[in-house]
């Protein structure tokens, strides 16, 4: 964990993503990305000289079998206040609409309920658990599918909602979370979403996983690239 939170440390200060005083909600889906960001920025603001308070919010899609109690004595472990608001989105998606490619919609649905919820808790801030491998997965989706240059930002603030989303597990590698997740026991929700597994992305991961076999830096020099290019926002705060 130590070194999970000098990653993330070092992100936060590489782009300014947290001030003092104020309150970080973290956007915990039950997964284990989500699960260790909360998990690292509790241990954080133990001894960040800025001090922050947490909240954790669950968006709970109605997604048949999944179970967030283990998620909320988590929480109380950690004693962080957590939130579950429940959004009817696995029936828009899969029963209303009947949508042929739900991921889109799906994560779109998720995202607006998300920042509805803190924006009516009074909530500025919001962590989400994207981290060195979607970073680089997202950039080539871009390429494949749409044709363009572009990822999402470390700091990104939506004018529309005057919310400012940060992702402080940049740093950190896919195989470090699934390894500190298992070190550390956190209890990660399964997802039994019926395309789980089955989209773009993990067309890209599987991609990724080949090319590395003949160029095992593939993902080191396409996220130094994309930080000494730099993408729109991807140039460090701290020097």
């Amino acid at each position: 964990m130590q070194e999970i939170l000098g990653l993330v440390r070092r992100c936060i200060e590489d782009y300014d993503m947290i001030q003092q005083g104020e309150t970080v909600a973290v956007g915990v889906s039950g997964g284990k990305d989500s699960l260790l960001t909360l998990a690292a920025l509790a241990r954080l603001k133990n001894f960040y000289p800025k001090h922050f308070d947490l909240v954790a919010l669950t968006i709970d899609g109605g997604t048949p079998g999944m179970d967030f109690t283990p998620v909320s004595d988590f929480c109380k472990e950690l004693g962080v206040e957590y939130v579950r608001v429940e959004v009817p989105i696995y029936e828009i998606v899969f029963e209303d609409r009947k949508e042929p490619n739900p991921c889109s919609l799906c994560a779109k649905l998720r995202r607006g309920a998300l920042n509805t919820a803190i924006t009516q808790r009074g909530i500025k801030k919001i962590a989400l658990g994207h981290h060195y491998d979607d970073a680089v997965e997202t950039y080539l989706m871009n390429m494949l599918f749409e044709g363009r240059i572009g990822c999402f930002q470390p700091v990104t603030y939506l004018s529309r909602m005057d919310v400012t989303q940060i992702r402080p597990l940049l740093y950190v590698r896919e195989k470090q979370v699934r390894s500190a997740v298992n070190r550390l026991q956190l209890p990660v929700v399964h997802n039994p979403c019926p395309l789980n597994g089955a989209s773009r992305r993990q067309e890209v991961k599987e991609l990724i996983a080949e090319l590395e076999k003949k160029y095992p830096d593939l993902k080191q020099k396409i996220f130094g690239g994309m930080q000494r290019y730099p993408l729109e926002g991807w140039g460090t705060v701290k020097k």
